[in-house]
């Protein structure tokens, strides 16, 4: 039996628009219930939520049966931290601050086994492959693996062309936070050199046969991104879905 296909990275390579939310609570039961939103893709964030290896998979776990693709986003873009995030059933990582070609192809390495990657040959024990029922995985599991690098600073969009050239690299995407803080912005995304240089980015992607994400957290911004042709677009992140509206539910009935 082959590694299950990837139908995140299918949909990438066919074209589609995908539209995900972050999933920040580092909790089971709340991934379970983002996996019923009707989302395309959730982001299992292992860089700014208290994640861990064994929360990661039970969030891989709560989602196995969902519509909605896990994306494990690894705090680092360590080859160790890779390994675990894999063999715990993982398809599809992000990894936050690549600034270089050679970064990139030393995570497309951290993604496959040899002898074109560096991956350790021990998932028959693990999640990844059914605790052995995959028996064909190790064979097919590098065709299946979605790598998305962030470029969130002005080094990464300077090496965005070297970036784009890297095979196995399936999609990039713009960290708009930190890249408007790198250009001294102080997180103001919407500030004008700030969203040229995220358009100029997002054709520049696209045109080198790569997709283009990007997080936005206001209908504008999404509008804005959609429009410069993001194509997998994560529209919220669950904590502030939560903080806002419980918010405006309290200050709503408060003023009663």
């Amino acid at each position: 039996m082959p590694a299950p296909r990837n139908d995140f990275k299918q949909a990438l390579n066919d074209g589609r628009r995908l539209i995900g939310c972050w999933s920040s609570f580092a909790e089971a039961i709340t991934a379970e219930i983002m996996g019923t939103a009707g989302f395309d893709w959730l982001v299992i964030d292992g860089e700014h939520a208290p994640n861990d290896i064994r929360s990661v998979r039970d969030q891989l776990m709560a989602l196995a049966h969902s519509p909605s693709h896990p994306v494990v986003r690894v705090p680092v873009g360590d080859t160790a931290l890779i390994k675990m995030v894999l063999d715990a059933g993982a398809q599809t990582i992000l990894v936050p601050m690549v600034d270089s070609a050679e970064q990139a192809r030393d995570l497309v390495r951290a993604c496959r086994y040899p002898p074109e990657g560096v991956r350790g040959v021990g998932a028959m024990a693990s999640r990844a492959t059914q605790y052995g029922t995959t028996t064909e995985y190790i064979q097919t599991a590098d065709e299946q693996i979605c790598l998305l690098v962030q470029v969130e600073s002005r080094a990464g969009l300077a090496a965005l062309d070297d970036i784009l050239k890297v095979g196995g690299v399936d999609g990039v995407f713009i960290g708009p936070a930190d890249l408007s803080t790198d250009m001294g912005y102080q997180g103001n995304s919407t500030a004008p050199e700030v969203r040229t240089a995220i358009a100029d980015a997002m054709i520049r992607i696209k045109a080198a046969g790569k997709a283009p994400g990007i997080l936005g957290t206001t209908d504008e911004a999404r509008q804005a991104y959609l429009d410069m042709g993001a194509q997998f677009l994560a529209v919220g992140i669950d904590v502030m879905l939560l903080a806002q509206a419980s918010r405006a539910l309290a200050e709503k009935w408060r003023a009663k």
